[in-house]
């Protein structure tokens, strides 16, 4: 009897002994997803202006807390944040903060601003600041640069208000840009099926903080503040709780695409074409690819046009003119005239209209995008 009590307490010394090694090697295979949390402004630096009494510095906190509290509940996540309190925090040093953690994720919260009304939510990626409204949000949010000690040896080569600047700065990393835009496209999807909000999109700028992350990094304008209902909808606790849970899923659900190994996690064969969709709409802009040229009007049917649909004709002079396709995306229409010249119009090419009247297409690559 007293042998078998020592075989079973052995025995259970031996499991106990076991299943702590098992615990350890699997704490070992899956260090926990690091995610910075960003809360843009602070201290001297109160952000974006607002007429109505609000503060960019404290919502963009409020709302980084709140996400930094839902992600939590969420077992092997690990949350940092740049900041937990109103404090100025350099641009480099959040940069720095996310590289030394050797964070999985970089999220940037703040708020936009415009001359006009303008609402909606935008995330953006790092890349070519290649509109002029994007160059406006880039040297908004760069020019705190200007407030810190120092700034021209620690910024040394980047000038926040120069284009070229932000240009030549946004060449240097591509590495995590794709799965960057997936995060953004999946923020901007939560924001406007979850929430009910306008999204403005996934854009492309040179942003200082985003461009020194080592790691997969979007920054996020969660509304305007010059737009007088978002700017109380954001200011709101509703408002705060309904952003922070879109952003919170937004980066469960990219986690699981990483642990799945599969980046189409959640757009499968759409990806190729979210990706390029950013940042390559013009407004005011249509484009179409040119087909033929007749003096005869045909019926604007597949028949006629090697089983191309989507076609239509306009009369310039005495010639009818065939076009395939109608759009205001860059990207799309190259791909629409590769489909006509496989086709079978070789001669086909891309011609573009704004506001009805047909431009040279150097002009209107040189609009700005949406």
């Amino acid at each position: 009897m007293k042998t078998s009590r020592i075989l079973l307490f052995v025995s259970f010394i031996i499991v106990l002994t076991f299943s702590s090694f098992i615990n350890v090697d699997d704490n070992q295979n899956n260090p926990p997803f690091v995610v910075v949390l960003d809360a843009g402004h602070g201290g001297k630096d109160p952000g974006k202006p607002s007429k109505y009494g609000f503060k960019e510095k404290d919502i963009a906190l409020k709302i980084v807390l709140e996400i930094g509290k839902q992600l939590e509940k969420h077992p092997n996540i690990k949350v940092i944040y740049t900041r937990k309190k109103d404090v100025f925090i350099e641009l480099k040093e959040r940069a720095r903060i996310a590289n030394k953690a050797n964070a999985d994720l970089f999220v940037s919260i703040h708020c936009n601003a415009h001359h006009s009304q303008a609402y909606g939510t935008e995330t953006y990626v790092l890349g070519v600041a290649n509109t002029q409204r994007n160059l406006e949000v880039a040297k908004a949010e760069n020019e705190v640069i200007y407030l810190e000690d120092n700034h021209e040896e620690a910024y040394k080569g980047f000038d926040p208000s120069s284009p070229e600047s932000l240009i030549t700065n946004a060449l240097v990393v591509e590495e995590y840009t794709e799965q960057s835009i997936l995060l953004a496209s999946l923020i901007e999807k939560n924001f406007s099926t979850k929430i009910n909000r306008k999204s403005r999109g996934v854009k492309q700028a040179s942003l200082w903080v985003i461009h020194q992350t080592a790691m997969p990094s979007v920054l996020v304008e969660t509304g305007f503040l010059t737009n007088k209902a978002e700017s109380y909808y954001l200011n709101s606790k509703k408002g705060q709780q309904e952003i922070s849970k879109s952003i919170s899923t937004a980066i469960l659900e990219f986690k699981k695409s990483l642990e799945s190994n599969i980046i189409d996690y959640m757009f499968s064969d759409d990806k190729q074409e979210i990706i390029d969709q950013v940042d390559n709409n013009y407004h005011n802009i249509v484009f179409k690819v040119q087909i033929a040229a007749s003096s005869k009007a045909l019926e604007t049917k597949p028949y006629n046009f090697k089983g191309l649909n989507n076609i239509s004709r306009t009369k310039e002079n005495n010639l009818y003119k065939y076009f395939y396709g109608e759009t205001s995306n860059y990207n799309t229409i190259k791909k629409l005239e590769e489909e006509a010249k496989t086709a079978g119009f070789k001669t086909g090419y891309i011609v573009a209209f704004k506001d009805g009247e047909k431009i040279s297409l150097t002009e209107a690559l040189k609009t700005t995008a949406n």
